[in-house]
């Protein structure tokens, strides 16, 4: 099991865990779970998108999502795309700060 340095940083409990998430429009993504940020009361997931034809971290990009919803356990239940550039920036600095002993960013 992968542990943060930093006590607002959840790592994934298990490496390569992929979430199929759905938009408004009924599309789904899979997305691999990379961790999870909490900011100011805030809470960031963080996902690498994957398929059959383009494994986890093949394309370099990473999706910001804002938790909008926790479940009876406190665990998030629900994403949204954030709006903002300048906080989805901000999100993604914390991200690579918090997550760089866990992961390679170029």
């Amino acid at each position: 099991m992968r542990t943060g340095s930093n006590p607002n940083f959840c790592p994934p409990v298990e490496e390569g865990t992929v979430y199929t998430l759905e938009d408004e429009n009924g599309d789904t993504i899979d997305l691999e779970f990379l961790g999870l940020v909490i900011d100011e009361g805030r809470r960031y997931g963080f996902f690498f998108p994957v398929s059959e034809d383009d494994p986890a971290t093949s394309s370099g990009e990473v999706v910001v999502l804002e938790v909008t919803e926790l479940d009876d356990e406190d665990q998030p239940s629900a994403f949204e795309l954030i709006d903002d550039e300048a906080q989805a920036d901000a999100a993604y600095e914390l991200f690579r700060e918090v997550a760089s002993e866990l992961y390679d960013f170029e």
